[in-house]
């Protein structure tokens, strides 16, 4: 085999990317494709002697989101089925926490682990249970989102000109964030929820205000510059509701909440891949000048040396997460290349690769030394990475 090839199946939004944004051929060399699926074999094994006798991964305290991570994980893998022992036991994991409301979850971090769950549980959607579970957690998520009707947590009501309008957050109508919004859509997506639903319809909006851009008609004057990134939130918390956040600047955080002037937002690498996929999965058109202006922030800020546009201090915070981001972001979007601001193109899944074989520990496993946003978790951190590589060699 002199080169590997992967053929795209054309499916429309519902199930991938709708023709707009239909993925042509990537170009991953026979030597990286080789590498990533060694690198994948012994990450997934590292993780099989990780497992719970109950089936989980990591499960304490946030629940069944990182079970559900891996299953997908493994289910991506042309050898492991869902009678596989150890997956079949974390698919029942993950439905032991199927609540009366839809949710997929324990007591905290409901958005977020009904999301991701929804990703897992679609690779195996032809189990009649599964199915059932799948339809309630997308209603579930379709319920939390903000909307028209709502009362925000100062008792004032929701239209399409407040902050968290199309926004979900972590738990029932908690404070939204771009994080969480796009964990939802992702689930929404891969489990088939169509792109013309009011879901993703809404969400637009909440998503057009955190990009810097001349399209955001509320925070546009709150960023550095409008250079198409994507900063965090449209509110610091439901005390400080329209006043914006991003993770990049967490010295704004405290004069926000004073009360001064919040301005100069600084837009980052794993919130702007999480924005521009979101887009992709919406389907925007690819002249859209979000979509455009987000192409554009990634031309200007490529790199996998770190969570690019954070500070120097915190530039691995957030780095597995903005692997994997980065990783399904680009491969929604379809092509091989990057070309930088300065006209160099970039084999995006090449460089993936590298990266992530060379940080690889000889166990199999990938860890983080900036623990922040829970990459303290070795089970979480290689499950991301694994996902990471799926995507490049896909």
């Amino acid at each position: 085999m002199s080169q590997h090839f992967r053929t795209v199946v054309f499916l429309f939004c519902s199930m991938i990317v709708s023709m707009s944004f239909a993925p042509p051929a990537l170009a991953l060399d026979d030597d990286h494709w080789r590498k990533a699926n060694d690198a994948i074999e012994r990450g997934i094994a590292y993780l099989r002697d990780a497992q719970e006798d109950d089936g989980s991964w990591s499960a304490e305290p946030a629940g069944p989101a990182v079970t559900a991570m891996i299953v997908a994980a493994m289910l991506e893998r042309p050898n492991i089925s869902a009678d596989d022992p150890q997956v079949s036991k974390a698919i029942d994991f993950i439905l032991s926490y199927v609540q009366d409301d839809g949710g997929i979850y324990d007591n905290i971090l409901a958005n977020y682990n009904t999301a991701i769950a929804l990703t897992a549980l679609a690779k195996v959607s032809h189990r009649p249970d599964v199915a059932e579970a799948i339809a309630n957690a997308q209603n579930f998520i379709r319920g939390i989102q903000w909307q028209e009707g709502d009362l925000d947590p100062q008792g004032n009501p929701i239209d399409e000109d407040h902050p968290f309008y199309g926004g979900i957050g972590y738990g029932n109508h908690g404070r939204p964030d771009l994080s969480n919004v796009q964990l939802a859509l992702q689930g929404l997506y891969d489990s088939g929820v169509d792109c013309e639903d009011e879901v993703f319809q809404r969400a637009l909006v909440f998503l057009t205000r955190l990009q810097g851009t001349d399209e955001n008609d509320m925070f546009d004057a709150d960023m550095i510059e409008r250079d198409g990134g994507f900063i965090y939130a449209t509110s610091i918390d439901s005390d400080n509701i329209g006043t914006p956040q991003s993770m990049a600047n967490p010295d704004m955080v405290d004069a926000g909440r004073e009360g001064r002037a919040v301005s100069g937002l600084r837009t980052y690498g794993s919130m702007t891949y999480a924005g521009f996929k979101s887009y992709i999965y919406a389907d925007l058109d690819r002249d859209d000048p979000r979509v455009e202006a987000a192409r554009d922030w990634i031309a200007h800020n490529y790199t996998l040396q770190q969570n690019p546009g954070m500070p120097e201090n915190m530039k691995h915070h957030g780095l597995y997460y903005y692997y994997h981001t980065f990783a399904r972001a680009m491969s929604a979007w379809g092509t091989s290349t990057i070309t930088t601001a300065e006209g160099e193109s970039r084999d995006w899944a090449n460089d993936l690769v590298a990266t992530l074989v060379d940080l690889q520990h000889d166990d199999g496993s990938w860890a983080n030394d900036a623990d922040r946003w829970m990459e303290a978790d070795v089970n979480l951190v290689t499950a991301y990475a694994v996902l990471a590589l799926t995507h490049a060699v896909r």
